[in-house]
């Protein structure tokens, strides 16, 4: 029997345990205040279950409706013009033939659109939720080779389209910065993400680096990367009298609601934005351009309007990860410990948004040294702004770090995996902070004994036929985060039945799923007793899905919530129930009602308590205190990544065999829709390294493969069994002890592939992607 098969056998036996025991975490568990959080009753034990996502019947059936599938009474629709030139204006745009076209109900452009305030900009606010900070249609300036300056509308899709062909702009070009060269010749400038400055100097490094016996310098690049969900952007908007209606595809609806306010000088309450189901998201499902011109054209035309951008818009409109130039120096003593970690290099970036790319924050936390040198510069071009893509940062820094580090387990003679062990750090090797939960050692030592590293082959020394046969490793690490904003309702009704209420999202990773376990278990009810309510600006709190950090958002504001709920049952349960005398910290969820947690005897319904106090339903509201787990320790997700890779001798083709990965996520809540998760970001990885590329045109500025013909993702055919395991241990610092799992499954992927090509063919590509051209 397997590790992870003992371990679920283990949990069960637990629960089957005597009725009513409550899983206590350890005395500083996560809470309001520190106190304990009296999470599960084992006898419901919803959370670990591989539960399979409750929203699969209505996506399979068809009944899911995402953005561009709500259909309004008089609605029309939209087409975009986007410009082709990289810096300068309009002159003029010749509207007539489309307007002639049978059909056509508007020609929008900045001549006729109406006026309107700029997007707030990611990051400037805590609502803010743009990607670019530009004016929309207010001017004649064009800021980058297709930015959206026309839009068409029209009684269908076909006849918008048609007429958009038929616009004749002229442009007057101004000289622009396109080439990443030229950028950098201008000047660099500090990077700076989430408004710290990504440049940390500890110790001398270069000087430790010139002293250490082994030491590893390289330069190693990756390009851009574009945004690529299988649902195109598309929204449908309506305006009923002064209020806004948007159905969006979005991963921060309350955002986008407060935004949409603030660029059409309205209240928040008049602007209600739902995003129900959404087809993937990776960073990219953002304010941008269009829904704010498709708001701004149905406020013209007094209709509503669905504008759905085609493949090739989402690449003009919507930014995606930026290239990057990185160098890693690693100086190491004889036993392997690290002297100096060095992480430098430059990223392009627009000068209308904040995210350069951040690369260094894997060497941030992930290896200890005696001296570090990390530091991200910016080149500013002319071109579409760049934004948040799986793992920013982590997903391309993680490969020059790992890259590195295996090139230099080789020139010390030293196994790749007991040189990062080696460099364990026991702090945070920055902050000096603890870890809150660290299980790397466990991490790694399980996964190479799944995956069989033992009998790795030396360099280029294995080959079956035409066919050279590598394996390698690599390590990734993803901070825990929580943002603030977050508030949940929850109503409790007399049957027994409760709804949860938060502004929350799911964009296919089973949130709703996972946190109807969790509500369960803390409320003592069944999964089908429960209804968890999300993706609608109009719910409470202002939650964000990215960064891996919505799930311990949700978590935090529930059990804020809940303690609220916990304290008026015990009111109204007054003084002639069992549980009275009892505090909230003395009771929990168990048999649809509160029991103490001392004496489950102690026990009495939700719907004894609610009837006697002749109320129907029970409705709080609850808001969390303030993110400070991170303020006391150092929290991250990990991840070992094992890759077996066959590369064609006379093809250089290379083909991916066998992948595993082995996580340290701290408390999985659901190992079914986890699992997806990281095999998800795995397959991301893959593509990563062997083929994703926004091809750049530097003469012009315009991207040249727009269009999943053109840009090349893995297939089917493409991504072999992918193994997953994890350790399971929770994070007592944490809501739920869980850590975020979205985003860890990519970091590290694209050095644990290029290190097993390595290993195959003795040949160290340090530039992605990995395209047989760079094997011959």
């Amino acid at each position: 029997m397997s590790m992870l098969e003992d371990a679920k056998q283990a949990a069960k036996g637990m629960a089957q345990q005597a009725v009513g025991k409550a899983i206590q975490l350890a005395p500083d568990s996560w809470m309001p205040g520190g106190r304990p959080d009296p999470l599960i009753r084992e006898q419901h034990g919803q959370i670990g279950r591989p539960v399979s996502r409750i929203d699969g019947p209505l996506k399979v059936g068809g009944q899911a409706r995402y953005a561009a599938e709500f259909a309004l009474d008089g609605m029309v629709y939209a087409a975009l013009a986007y410009s082709t030139i990289a810096r300068g204006r309009i002159l003029a745009i010749d509207t007539k033939a489309a307007e002639a076209v049978p059909g056509v109900v508007l020609v929008m452009t900045h001549e006729n659109a109406p006026r309107m305030n700029k997007v707030p900009l990611f990051l400037t606010d805590q609502k803010a939720a743009g990607g670019v900070d530009l004016p929309i249609f207010q001017d004649p300036e064009v800021h980058w080779n297709g930015q959206p300056v026309a839009a068409v509308l029209a009684e269908t899709q076909e006849q918008a389209d048609h007429a958009r062909s038929l616009l004749r702009i002229t442009y007057e070009e101004v000289p622009a910065i396109t080439s990443f060269a030229g950028a950098k010749a201008k000047g660099k400038h500090p990077g700076v993400f989430m408004g710290n400055p990504l440049n940390i100097r500890i110790g001398d490094a270069e000087e430790a680096l010139a002293a250490a016996p082994f030491r590893v310098d390289q330069a190693y690049e990756t390009p851009r990367h574009s945004h690529n969900a299988i649902e195109l952007h598309a929204c449908t908007v309506a305006w009923e009298g002064d209020r806004l209606r948007v159905h969006d595809a979005s991963q921060l609806v309350a955002h986008t609601a407060w935004s949409l306010a603030q660029v059409f000088g309205m209240e928040e309450s008049q602007v209600h934005v739902s995003s129900p189901f959404v087809g993937g998201g990776f960073g990219g499902k953002c304010l941008w351009n269009h829904q704010v011109i498709a708001a701004a054209a149905s406020k013209l035309v007094d209709r509503p309007v669905r504008l759905t951008l085609s493949r090739e818009g989402v690449y003009r409109v919507v930014g995606g990860r930026t290239s990057t130039e990185q160098r890693v120096a690693i100086g190491a003593s004889a036993d392997g410990t690290f002297e100096a970690l060095i992480h430098t290099g430059t990223v392009a970036m627009s000068p209308h948004n904040q995210l350069p790319e951040p690369f260094i924050l894997p060497a941030m936390s992930v290896y200890g040294a005696n001296a570090f040198k990390l530091e991200v510069d910016v080149a500013y071009m002319d071109m579409l702004a760049n934004t948040f893509m799986r793992a920013p940062g982590e997903a391309v820094g993680t490969f020059g770090l790992e890259c590195a580090i295996d090139e230099l387990a080789e020139a010390i003679g030293m196994d790749p995996i007991d040189l990062r062990l080696k460099n364990e750090p026991d702090k945070d090797p920055v902050t000096g902070a603890p870890f809150s939960i660290r299980e790397v050692e466990k991490m790694w030592r399980d996964g190479a004994e799944r995956f069989g590293w033992s009998d790795r082959a030396p360099v280029a020394s294995r080959r079956e036929g035409e066919w050279r046969i590598g394996t390698g490793v690599a390590g990734g690490t993803y901070p825990y985060y929580r943002m603030p904003g977050g508030a949940a309702r929850i109503t409790l009704r007399q049957d027994g039945h409760a709804t949860i209420d938060i502004a929350a999202h799911d964009m296919g990773m089973g949130t709703a799923t996972a946190q109807t376990q969790v509500a369960a278990d803390r409320l003592g009810l069944p999964m089908d007793a429960i209804t968890f309510n999300y993706g609608d600006s109009t719910l409470p709190g202002v939650v964000l899905a990215g960064g891996s950090q919505q799930t311990a958002s949700i978590g935090a504001s529930v059990i804020a919530a809940h303690r609220l709920l916990v304290k008026e049952l015990l009111q109204l349960a007054g003084n002639d129930s069992p549980l009275a005398g009892l505090s909230v910290e003395e009771v929990g969820g168990l048999d649809n009602g509160l029991a103490s947690l001392a004496d489950p005897l102690r026990h009495e319904t939700y719907a004894s308590i609610l009837t006697r106090a002749q109320r129907g339903t029970l409705v709080v509201e609850g808001t969390p205190p303030p993110p400070l787990e991170t303020m006391h320790w150092s929290m991250h997700s990990h991840s070992a990544l094992f890759c077996e890779v066959g590369v064609n001798a006379v093809t250089g083709e290379v083909r991916v065999r066998r992948f595993l990965g082995s996580f340290d996520c701290g408390r999985i809540l659901n190992p079914k829709t986890a699992a997806s998760q990281f095999r998800g970001g795995i397959i991301m990885g893959l593509g990563m390294a062997l083929m994703e590329e926004t091809q750049f045109d530097e003469r012009k500025g315009r991207i040249m493969n727009p269009s999943l013909a053109e840009y090349h993702l893995p297939v089917h055919m493409d991504v072999p069994e992918i193994d997953v395991i994890w350790t399971d241990v929770p994070d007592p610092h944490a809501p739920m002890g869980a850590h975020g799992v979205g985003e860890i499954g990519i970091t590290g992927v694209g050095a644990a592939v290029a290190n097993a090509i390595y290993n195959a063919t003795g040949r160290r590509v340090r530039d992605l992607p990995i395209t047989l051209d760079k094997l011959l």
